[in-house]
């Protein structure tokens, strides 16, 4: 499963610290940010489920804004 985020994040440097953070609280999730991307995405891979609601939550915790791209 992938989902694409749109987020405000335009640092590289946070945007490693927050992949690192991702890696480490959610297990089996892949995580990258394309900056070059107008709308800063973050793509989260995983081979299972995951609760879209709870991620958005974890970052806002962070100081990350996302929201969810249509397909």
């Amino acid at each position: 499963m992938i989902e694409v985020f749109k987020t405000n994040i335009c640092d590289q440097a946070m945007a490693d610290i927050l992949v690192s953070l991702i890696h480490k609280n959610f297990e089996g999730y892949q995580a990258n940010f394309d900056l070059d991307d107008e709308e800063n995405i973050l793509r989260i891979k995983s081979e299972s489920e995951f609760n879209t609601d709870f991620l958005i939550t974890f970052l806002s915790k962070l100081g990350c804004n996302a929201e969810v791209l249509p397909d």
